[in-house]
Protein backbone atom coordinates (compact mmCIF):
# COMPACT_ATOMS: atom_id res chain seq x y z
CA UNK A 1 0.00 0.00 0.00
CA UNK A 2 1.54 3.39 -0.81
CA UNK A 3 1.56 6.08 1.26
CA UNK A 4 0.97 8.85 -1.26
CA UNK A 5 -2.26 9.14 -3.79
CA UNK A 6 -0.84 9.62 -7.53
CA UNK A 7 -2.04 12.29 -10.45
CA UNK A 8 -0.77 13.21 -13.22
CA UNK A 9 -0.87 16.64 -14.66
CA UNK A 10 -2.45 17.30 -18.11
CA UNK A 11 1.14 19.01 -18.78
CA UNK A 12 3.20 15.73 -19.30
CA UNK A 13 0.65 15.18 -22.40
CA UNK A 14 -0.18 18.64 -23.16
CA UNK A 15 -1.00 18.72 -27.05
CA UNK A 16 -3.74 15.67 -26.52
CA UNK A 17 -7.81 17.24 -26.51
CA UNK A 18 -8.92 17.59 -22.58
CA UNK A 19 -11.12 14.48 -22.88
CA UNK A 20 -8.19 12.49 -24.16
CA UNK A 21 -6.23 13.30 -21.50
CA UNK A 22 -8.69 11.82 -18.53
CA UNK A 23 -9.26 8.62 -20.37
CA UNK A 24 -5.67 8.19 -20.71
CA UNK A 25 -4.90 9.17 -16.95
CA UNK A 26 -7.67 6.78 -16.01
CA UNK A 27 -6.26 3.92 -18.23
CA UNK A 28 -2.89 4.45 -16.93
CA UNK A 29 -3.78 4.02 -13.55
CA UNK A 30 -3.61 7.08 -12.13
CA UNK A 31 -6.25 8.07 -9.25
CA UNK A 32 -6.08 12.01 -10.07
CA UNK A 33 -5.64 14.29 -12.65
CA UNK A 34 -4.65 18.00 -12.35
CA UNK A 35 -6.65 20.44 -15.40
CA UNK A 36 -5.21 23.39 -17.12
CA UNK A 37 -7.35 26.16 -17.25
CA UNK A 38 -6.52 27.07 -21.08
CA UNK A 39 -7.35 23.27 -21.58
CA UNK A 40 -10.68 23.56 -19.94
CA UNK A 41 -11.15 26.97 -21.87
CA UNK A 42 -10.30 25.43 -25.16
CA UNK A 43 -12.68 22.80 -24.74
CA UNK A 44 -15.36 25.20 -23.77
CA UNK A 45 -14.80 27.18 -27.21
CA UNK A 46 -15.05 24.31 -29.50
CA UNK A 47 -18.80 23.62 -28.16
CA UNK A 48 -17.99 21.72 -24.84
CA UNK A 49 -19.21 22.09 -21.53
CA UNK A 50 -18.12 21.48 -17.84
CA UNK A 51 -20.62 19.29 -17.64
CA UNK A 52 -18.75 16.82 -20.09
CA UNK A 53 -15.49 17.09 -17.78
CA UNK A 54 -17.51 15.65 -14.80
CA UNK A 55 -18.90 12.81 -16.97
CA UNK A 56 -15.33 11.92 -18.09
CA UNK A 57 -13.86 12.11 -14.60
CA UNK A 58 -16.87 10.06 -12.98
CA UNK A 59 -15.96 6.94 -16.17
CA UNK A 60 -13.08 6.91 -15.52
CA UNK A 61 -12.74 7.34 -11.84
CA UNK A 62 -10.64 10.35 -11.36
CA UNK A 63 -10.85 13.11 -9.19
CA UNK A 64 -8.91 16.57 -9.34
CA UNK A 65 -6.76 17.86 -7.03
CA UNK A 66 -6.20 20.72 -8.69
CA UNK A 67 -6.45 23.16 -11.46
CA UNK A 68 -3.91 25.40 -12.95
CA UNK A 69 -3.54 27.91 -12.33
CA UNK A 70 -4.29 31.99 -11.87
CA UNK A 71 -1.68 34.65 -12.55
CA UNK A 72 -1.48 38.73 -12.05
CA UNK A 73 -3.22 38.25 -8.59
CA UNK A 74 -0.35 38.77 -6.69
CA UNK A 75 1.22 42.30 -7.73
CA UNK A 76 -1.92 44.31 -8.86
CA UNK A 77 -4.06 46.99 -7.37
CA UNK A 78 -6.94 49.55 -8.08
CA UNK A 79 -8.87 48.77 -11.24
CA UNK A 80 -6.51 46.08 -12.59
CA UNK A 81 -6.91 43.96 -9.31
CA UNK A 82 -10.59 44.17 -9.47
CA UNK A 83 -10.38 42.73 -13.30
CA UNK A 84 -7.50 40.30 -12.43
CA UNK A 85 -10.35 39.11 -9.10
CA UNK A 86 -12.77 38.60 -11.96
CA UNK A 87 -10.87 36.35 -13.33
CA UNK A 88 -9.61 34.67 -10.57
CA UNK A 89 -13.52 34.04 -9.60
CA UNK A 90 -14.24 32.81 -12.96
CA UNK A 91 -11.76 30.19 -12.83
CA UNK A 92 -12.69 29.22 -9.16
CA UNK A 93 -16.06 28.55 -10.05
CA UNK A 94 -14.43 26.71 -13.06
CA UNK A 95 -12.24 24.38 -10.79
CA UNK A 96 -15.29 23.64 -8.04
CA UNK A 97 -17.23 22.91 -10.88
CA UNK A 98 -14.88 20.00 -12.28
CA UNK A 99 -15.16 18.89 -8.58
CA UNK A 100 -11.15 20.17 -7.95
CA UNK A 101 -10.27 20.60 -4.13
CA UNK A 102 -7.64 23.28 -4.98
CA UNK A 103 -7.01 25.83 -7.67
CA UNK A 104 -3.05 26.94 -7.82
CA UNK A 105 -2.02 30.89 -7.77
CA UNK A 106 1.13 31.56 -9.57
CA UNK A 107 3.84 34.08 -8.31
CA UNK A 108 4.94 37.08 -10.66
CA UNK A 109 8.16 37.03 -12.14
CA UNK A 110 9.45 39.79 -10.74
CA UNK A 111 10.74 41.53 -7.66
CA UNK A 112 7.48 41.20 -5.10
CA UNK A 113 5.76 43.06 -2.70
CA UNK A 114 5.46 40.73 -0.35
CA UNK A 115 2.80 42.71 1.70
CA UNK A 116 0.28 43.45 -1.30
CA UNK A 117 0.94 39.67 -2.24
CA UNK A 118 -0.21 38.43 1.33
CA UNK A 119 -3.25 40.44 1.19
CA UNK A 120 -4.12 39.41 -2.08
CA UNK A 121 -4.02 35.81 -1.17
CA UNK A 122 -5.71 36.54 1.76
CA UNK A 123 -8.59 37.85 -0.63
CA UNK A 124 -8.22 34.73 -3.34
CA UNK A 125 -8.54 32.25 -0.37
CA UNK A 126 -12.08 34.41 1.26
CA UNK A 127 -13.05 34.44 -3.02
CA UNK A 128 -12.64 30.52 -3.08
CA UNK A 129 -14.29 29.68 0.33
CA UNK A 130 -17.06 31.39 -0.40
CA UNK A 131 -17.29 28.89 -3.83
CA UNK A 132 -15.56 25.91 -2.30
CA UNK A 133 -12.51 25.99 -3.93
CA UNK A 134 -8.73 26.45 -1.94
CA UNK A 135 -6.04 28.46 -3.69
CA UNK A 136 -2.73 27.15 -3.18
CA UNK A 137 0.41 29.57 -3.17
CA UNK A 138 3.16 27.98 -5.72
CA UNK A 139 6.96 29.15 -5.66
CA UNK A 140 8.45 29.04 -8.91
CA UNK A 141 12.12 28.47 -9.10
CA UNK A 142 12.87 30.61 -12.44
CA UNK A 143 11.45 33.55 -10.88
CA UNK A 144 12.90 36.51 -9.20
CA UNK A 145 11.34 36.71 -5.72
CA UNK A 146 9.01 33.87 -4.91
CA UNK A 147 11.10 30.82 -5.48
CA UNK A 148 11.39 28.50 -2.69
CA UNK A 149 9.76 27.20 0.07
CA UNK A 150 9.98 29.83 2.58
CA UNK A 151 8.88 32.36 0.33
CA UNK A 152 5.54 30.66 -0.18
CA UNK A 153 5.22 30.05 3.42
CA UNK A 154 5.91 33.34 4.13
CA UNK A 155 2.87 34.48 1.86
CA UNK A 156 0.13 31.87 3.46
CA UNK A 157 1.55 33.21 7.19
CA UNK A 158 0.78 36.63 6.78
CA UNK A 159 -1.96 36.15 5.12
CA UNK A 160 -3.59 34.40 8.25
CA UNK A 161 -6.43 32.45 7.00
CA UNK A 162 -6.77 28.96 7.48
CA UNK A 163 -7.22 27.47 3.94
CA UNK A 164 -3.55 29.20 3.56
CA UNK A 165 -1.31 26.14 1.60
CA UNK A 166 1.63 25.84 -0.71
CA UNK A 167 2.92 23.59 -3.98
CA UNK A 168 5.74 21.48 -3.25
CA UNK A 169 7.85 20.30 -6.52
CA UNK A 170 10.96 19.33 -6.76
CA UNK A 171 12.06 21.12 -9.35
CA UNK A 172 11.36 24.49 -8.51
CA UNK A 173 13.23 23.90 -4.92
CA UNK A 174 16.04 22.69 -7.36
CA UNK A 175 15.72 25.31 -10.15
CA UNK A 176 15.68 27.94 -7.12
CA UNK A 177 18.51 26.84 -5.14
CA UNK A 178 16.69 25.90 -2.16
CA UNK A 179 16.73 23.09 0.65
CA UNK A 180 14.84 19.89 0.23
CA UNK A 181 15.18 20.28 4.02
CA UNK A 182 13.05 23.11 4.02
CA UNK A 183 10.42 20.55 3.80
CA UNK A 184 10.56 19.21 7.22
CA UNK A 185 9.64 23.09 8.49
CA UNK A 186 6.25 22.70 6.85
CA UNK A 187 2.68 20.72 8.37
CA UNK A 188 0.63 18.42 5.83
CA UNK A 189 -2.36 20.94 6.43
CA UNK A 190 0.19 23.00 4.49
CA UNK A 191 0.92 21.39 1.24
CA UNK A 192 -1.81 21.12 -1.36
CA UNK A 193 -0.18 19.23 -3.65
CA UNK A 194 3.62 17.69 -4.32
CA UNK A 195 4.32 18.06 -8.15
CA UNK A 196 6.55 15.50 -8.71
CA UNK A 197 9.52 15.11 -11.88
CA UNK A 198 13.45 15.36 -12.04
CA UNK A 199 16.10 17.75 -13.01
CA UNK A 200 18.86 16.53 -15.13
CA UNK A 201 22.59 17.66 -14.02
CA UNK A 202 22.82 19.63 -17.02
CA UNK A 203 22.43 22.18 -18.12
CA UNK A 204 23.43 24.60 -15.07
CA UNK A 205 20.53 24.72 -12.30
CA UNK A 206 20.04 28.69 -12.94
CA UNK A 207 19.84 28.05 -17.17
CA UNK A 208 17.34 25.07 -16.66
CA UNK A 209 13.57 25.44 -17.52
CA UNK A 210 10.38 24.39 -17.49
CA UNK A 211 11.00 22.12 -20.81
CA UNK A 212 14.54 20.67 -18.84
CA UNK A 213 12.09 17.98 -16.24
CA UNK A 214 12.01 14.47 -16.76
CA UNK A 215 11.01 11.34 -15.26
CA UNK A 216 11.42 10.87 -11.20
CA UNK A 217 14.92 8.79 -10.97
CA UNK A 218 16.27 9.98 -14.40
CA UNK A 219 17.33 13.06 -12.49
CA UNK A 220 20.14 14.24 -10.64
CA UNK A 221 17.73 15.48 -7.66
CA UNK A 222 17.63 13.63 -3.84
CA UNK A 223 13.86 12.36 -4.77
CA UNK A 224 14.28 9.60 -2.00
CA UNK A 225 15.12 12.55 0.65
CA UNK A 226 12.18 14.18 -0.46
CA UNK A 227 10.06 11.37 0.10
CA UNK A 228 11.36 10.45 3.07
CA UNK A 229 10.72 14.20 4.21
CA UNK A 230 7.17 13.99 3.66
CA UNK A 231 6.66 10.67 5.50
CA UNK A 232 8.87 12.01 8.53
CA UNK A 233 6.18 15.17 8.77
CA UNK A 234 3.26 12.42 7.91
CA UNK A 235 2.14 13.86 4.20
CA UNK A 236 0.29 11.14 2.65
CA UNK A 237 -1.73 13.53 -0.28
CA UNK A 238 -1.04 13.60 -3.81
CA UNK A 239 1.75 13.36 -5.53
CA UNK A 240 1.77 14.40 -9.49
CA UNK A 241 3.82 13.94 -12.17
CA UNK A 242 4.41 17.18 -14.02
CA UNK A 243 6.92 17.59 -16.98
CA UNK A 244 6.57 20.19 -19.98
CA UNK A 245 8.98 17.72 -21.55
CA UNK A 246 8.80 18.64 -25.78
CA UNK A 247 10.45 15.10 -26.52
CA UNK A 248 7.45 13.51 -24.39
CA UNK A 249 4.80 15.50 -26.21
CA UNK A 250 6.11 13.40 -29.36
CA UNK A 251 5.82 10.44 -28.02
CA UNK A 252 2.70 7.85 -27.42
CA UNK A 253 0.56 9.83 -24.55
CA UNK A 254 -0.83 6.67 -22.79
CA UNK A 255 2.99 4.84 -22.58
CA UNK A 256 4.44 8.35 -21.39
CA UNK A 257 1.84 8.49 -18.47
CA UNK A 258 2.04 5.14 -17.87
CA UNK A 259 6.03 5.45 -17.81
CA UNK A 260 5.98 8.42 -15.68
CA UNK A 261 3.51 6.62 -12.75
CA UNK A 262 6.03 3.69 -13.00
CA UNK A 263 8.91 5.65 -12.00
CA UNK A 264 6.90 7.56 -9.44
CA UNK A 265 6.23 4.28 -7.69
CA UNK A 266 9.52 3.11 -7.97
CA UNK A 267 10.85 6.34 -6.36
CA UNK A 268 8.23 6.95 -3.91
CA UNK A 269 7.64 3.29 -2.61
CA UNK A 270 11.15 1.69 -2.75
Amino acid sequence: MSDFKYALNSSTIRPVPLLEKIRIAGAAGYAGIELWHDDIESHLAQGGQLHDIVVALDEHNLRVPTTIHMKGWFESAGDEHTANMDACKWKMEQAEAVGATYIIAGPPRETADRTLGAKNYRELLEIGHEIGIKPAMEFLGFVEDINSIEDALEIITHAEHPDGTIVLDPFHIFRGGGSMESIAQLSPAQIAICHFNDAPAQPPREQQADRDRVYPGDGSVDLKRMIALLKQIGYDGWLSLELFNEELWQQDPLEVAKTGLDKMRAVAEA
